[in-house]
């Protein structure tokens, strides 16, 4: 039979992370590389008690068709939070979708015309890297230091390409670097977006798993002009399989949002949010979350100090105040996709860094993950990369 996929088929690729958790689902490998919440706090019990109260007070309705935008009581508790968190909105503001993958995918589909042009953080998250080459943008990248983007570059590079669509920015512990966007920087990206008329993409995945120093209020916050579309999810904060994620945005962007939404999948799971919602108004989940807080800065700073105890000192490394990634740069001669197979022999994985810059610029990175792994795996896992780190880089340094 004759081919007849469409071109943009030649656009997507399987996501890099995603084969290699096929690869990492060994129970033998100790893996820091998927960005796994720890199974062992997922509410279960508390979820029998939500899934009962809403079969049993409402069994049909939850298992009905539902409207596109969301359930209405999820979204009045979605606006409540991010009203905590220093954002304004109402429901018509927030579109209920099936995670913040959708939410993604839905913002390329709604805002990218062939070759537009997009600027993001180097290096940035690879489902949207994947998500956006999926119709065909350009990618712009802007420099990080341990304050986030650099604003001087941002503005070098928005004078640069006068028709960018949008930035795309993860401002709080961001994937895969774990850095956080400073509070001045937050305030001047949003003079730069309204001074050369960029509307801004705000992925906020980990936002509320600060476990160290200051919080800062989101991008959005500081938004006049209705420019800064808003994303976040209940993956990291409760439970990724319900597949809950929302869009907060201006009244006029969702309209067209719940449009594209209408012709992808109708609704989102409407017995997931029922769940989600009785959920929030039986139980408080900013007491699930700091239970979450409280096992991740222990594992992060485990894994922390593994790096200074068991990794050669030539190198640098991130250090986190929340989130779940921590970011390894190399010497320049070292290659992390080789690294990963050296480990692998170890039965220890992490995510090479090369396919988080979406022009391909940088091989000498690494993502680590230390959410989904119990203390005494951490250390056992950085002592085998850290073995594999020191005769690699030995052996490079002799060659040189």
């Amino acid at each position: 039979m004759e081919n007849k996929f469409a071109e943009r088929i030649h656009l997507v690729k399987p996501s890099e992370t995603r084969e290699i958790l096929k690869i990492t689902e060994r129970p033998e490998v100790i893996s820091f590389a998927g960005g796994l919440p720890a199974p062992e706090l997922f509410p279960v019990e508390a979820l029998k008690d939500a899934c009962n109260a809403v079969l049993n007070e409402e069994g049909a309705a939850s298992l009905q068709y539902s409207t596109t935008e969301g359930y209405i009581p999820l979204r009045e508790a979605i606006c409540q939070r991010m009203k905590v968190a220093g954002i304004n909105s109402t429901i018509k503001n927030v579109l209920i979708t099936s995670g913040s993958q959708q939410a993604i995918d839905l913002t390329g589909r709604l805002f990218i015309n062939e070759g537009d042009t997009i600027i993001c953080e180097s290096p940035t998250y690879l489902a949207a890297i994947n998500a956006f080459k999926s119709y065909n943008a350009k990618f712009v990248e802007v420099a990080m230091d341990d304050d986030g983007m650099v604003m001087e570059e941002l503005e070098k590079k928005l004078q640069e390409h006068p028709n960018t669509k949008f930035i795309y920015t993860i401002p709080d512990f961001q994937n895969p670097t774990g850095r956080t966007l400073k509070f001045e920087r937050r305030e001047r990206m949003i003079e730069l977006a309204n001074q050369y008329d960029v509307l801004i993409v705000e992925d906020n995945p980990y936002g509320a798993i600060r476990f160290a120093g200051e919080a800062f209020p989101p991008v959005k916050h500081f938004d006049t002009e209705g420019r800064v579309i808003y994303i976040s999810t209940f993956s990291k904060i409760f439970t990724p399989g319900l597949r809950l994620g929302w869009i907060c945005a201006d009244e006029s962007f969702i309209e067209k949002y719940v449009a594209f939404k209408q012709t992808a999948d109708l609704h989102t799971d409407s017995f997931a949010q029922r769940i989600t919602a009785k959920y929030l108004e039986l139980y408080n989940i900013e007491e699930h979350i700091n239970k979450i807080k409280a096992v991740y800065k222990e594992r992060c700073t485990a894994m922390l100090s593994c790096i200074k105890k068991f990794f050669p000192k030539n190198i640098n490394y991130s250090m986190p105040e929340g989130g779940l990634f921590i970011w390894i740069e190399l010497p320049e001669f070292v290659d992390s996709g080789e690294l990963f197979a050296k480990c692998l022999d170890n039965n220890v994985a992490f995510v090479p860094g090369a396919p988080f810059f979406p022009n391909g610029t940088k091989k000498n990175a690494l993502r680590l993950n230390y959410s989904n792994m119990p203390k005494e795996k951490i250390i056992e896992g950085m002592k085998r990369m850290g073995e594999v780190l020191h005769r690699e880089l030995e052996k490079e340094t002799t060659l040189l």
